[in-house]
């Protein structure tokens, strides 16, 4: 189990540093453009990102 948690904070962690890596203008704007956004808009991002990611682990773990 543990090794799991650590295999998936290691993905995340080399996915989000893909984009300041490779793109590091493109993440620049993408981080103005998210700041400009209400705090509502941002919630909803956040909680279909969690529902999303919570199938996926559901999904794998079948």
């Amino acid at each position: 189990m543990l090794t799991s948690m650590l295999m998936g904070l290691g993905l995340l962690l080399l996915f989000e540093g893909l984009g300041p890596l490779l793109v590091p203008k493109a993440w620049q704007q993408m981080l103005r453009l998210l700041s400009d956004q209400p705090a509502e808009q941002l919630r909803r991002i956040g909680g279909s990102l969690v529902v999303a990611g919570c199938v996926i682990l559901w999904m794998l773990s079948r």
